[in-house]
């Protein structure tokens, strides 16, 4: 099958096309004919290789899998021994291993049935950065099930117009939160067009410069410092803190992450931190949310798999408005 593949750590560079065996799938698998993938920091950081911690999990001087990709939706061309939630030619959606290819292995409990009103390339775009989302947000006390939040509860979100933030915007407005997005320039429109009351422009203006207290932080760009976030809060307000680019080579932003959290029990504000993980239940409630059109997936570009690398670096340069996805 034509795959996308690697054999060492690096930039763009290192991905290239090749044929590779299909998949083996395990009991609890299912082999999903991939018709669309998506591309996330979480894909960018097991490329790269950084932060160093990473490759405990992914491999020491390459990747144990040499098939990039997380996201997919497809179709079931086969099922483990012990699935029983999927039949072959069901349309499904969710987390997978090596999706950027035209075969993936997934597990039955990282999968869901992709609704009928979306496309392939739009149930791409979901799994990872919607899951990610939401744990951020109920990290926050956020239901996105309308009208669970207080009324007038005020919600900044940083990183707004990236993967993870355009879900966030939108989970938290469904919730009722009077809801403001950060992002630069270029991407204003777009926070503002998912529902945002308000957008800051960060080349114009600093979230932190007292102006206004926030009820709830969803810190998805990893820049603001610790301090940053806590004077933008109320004095019993809550920051989450998921993902990241900053920090150094070995431990990347986990180290203020970490901060925070130790530092919380000794303040009356909350600090905490998330990890995204992809669970059947969160899958099937996302489809109900795109069902009933309270989220729709905000996608920038769609690549062909040939042009993975091409993707890589668009998201790279932080171009990407909302989802980057790959067709196949």
């Amino acid at each position: 099958m034509r795959a996308i593949v690697q054999e060492a750590y690096g930039s763009a560079d290192v991905l290239h096309e090749a044929q590779v065996p299909r998949p083996a799938i395990a009991d609890n698998e299912v082999l999903v004919r991939v018709r669309a993938a998506g591309l996330d920091r979480g894909t960018w950081h097991v490329t790269t290789g950084l932060p160093y911690a990473l490759r405990l999990a992914y491999g020491f001087r390459a990747p144990k899998n040499p098939v990039p990709g997380l996201d997919l939706a497809g179709t079931v061309e086969a099922v483990g021994a012990k699935v029983t939630r999927f039949a072959v030619g069901d349309h499904v959606f969710g987390s997978g291993k090596g999706t950027f290819a035209e075969f993936a292995a997934a597990r039955e409990k990282q999968l869901a049935l992709k609704p009928a009103t979306i496309s392939f390339e739009q149930a791409a775009a979901v799994p990872v950065s919607a899951c990610t989302a939401l744990i951020a947000v109920r990290a926050g006390g956020i239901d996105p099930a309308a009208g669970r939040m207080p009324k007038g509860q005020k919600v900044l979100i940083t990183g707004a117009s990236g993967g993870v933030g355009s879900y966030a915007v939108q989970f938290a407005k469904a919730a009722g939160a009077e809801v403001t997005g950060v992002a630069s320039t270029a991407k204003v429109e777009l926070v503002r067009a998912l529902g945002a009351d308000r957008v800051i422009d960060y080349t114009k203006q600093d979230f932190a410069d007292g102006a206004e207290s926030y009820d709830v932080i969803i810190d998805i760009a990893g820049n603001p410092s610790v301090s940053r976030l806590r004077r933008s809060l109320t004095s019993t307000g809550t920051a989450v803190i998921t993902g990241g680019e900053e920090g150094g080579s070995w431990t990347g932003s986990l180290d203020r992450q970490f901060r925070a959290v130790a530092l919380s029990p000794f303040i009356r504000q909350r600090l905490t931190m998330v990890v995204g993980t992809q669970t059947a239940a969160d899958l099937e409630y996302l489809a109900e949310l795109l069902e009933s059109g309270t989220i729709a997936p905000a996608i920038d570009r769609v690549y062909p798999l040939a042009e993975v690398p091409d993707a890589m670096r668009y998201l790279d340069a932080g171009k990407a408005r909302g989802k980057v996805v790959i067709a196949i």
